[in-house]
């Protein structure tokens, strides 16, 4: 008699329902986080918008928190991959460019994706930091990260040996996290108006401050 032979079991499906629940609660939380703010808007109405019940919520994400982290870093990267941003691949593509130059313009472009995505969630984040611990812990986290991250522009360039002589790695790395931050993109984007193109580019005029003065020449104005 031959025996059966048991398959394996496949829970591939299973895994995509549990991914596309996830993240049609990740979007439903940003939705109402930038409509109501962080502390107004409950886990119940994120599971009712999400159309997903309450112990399958707290099964994703363990707390408010936690799903707040969830929706930051989703709009960090654009989707609900696990790849850090800075392993990202067109951060891996910006930091391999030898030009200076053409390393600047890659990360003036990043700098305006991701603001595009994040910048409306960072300031529900840091507003709510006001009021709220869990919020300004998590700010503080993502500020430190930010520094850390956009520091490796500066470090990239003066491993060209394309950094200004007459700005240290420090002042350096300041000035790139100023000119990225999402305050400063507000201002130009949503008090000025500007364009997101106004705003790329913008960032290649500001952070080619950076570069020695013999290579931050505009090719186009020699």
């Amino acid at each position: 008699m031959v025996r059966a032979v048991k398959r394996p079991y496949d829970n591939s499906r299973r895994q995509a329902q549990v991914r596309a629940t996830r993240l049609r609660t990740i979007e439903a939380a940003k939705a109402l986080f930038i409509e109501h703010g962080y502390p107004a808007t409950t886990i119940e109405a994120i599971a009712d918008a999400a159309d997903t019940s309450l112990p399958t919520l707290y099964r994703l994400f363990a707390s408010k928190r936690a799903l707040l982290k969830a929706v930051l870093d989703v709009s960090f990267g654009g989707d609900d991959e696990p790849v850090t941003f800075a392993e990202r691949p067109e951060v891996q593509a910006a930091r391999a460019e030898q030009d200076p130059r053409a390393l600047i313009t890659a990360f003036a472009r990043i700098g305006r994706d991701f603001m595009e995505r994040s910048s409306a969630i960072l300031r529900v984040l840091a507003t709510a930091a006001q009021v709220d611990p869990d919020a300004a812990q998590l700010l503080e986290e993502i500020r430190r990260q930010r520094h850390t991250g956009q520091a490796r522009i500066v470090a990239a360039l003066s491993a060209r040996d394309a950094l200004d002589p007459d700005l240290d790695f420090p002042e350096a790395a300041d000035i790139t996290y100023a000119a990225l931050s999402p305050e400063v993109h507000h201002i130009l984007t949503v008090e000025r108006g500007w364009t997101a193109c106004q705003y790329e580019q913008w960032l290649v005029r500001s952070l080619s401050t950076l570069l020695r003065p013999e290579q931050g020449q505009d090719p186009a104005q020699e």
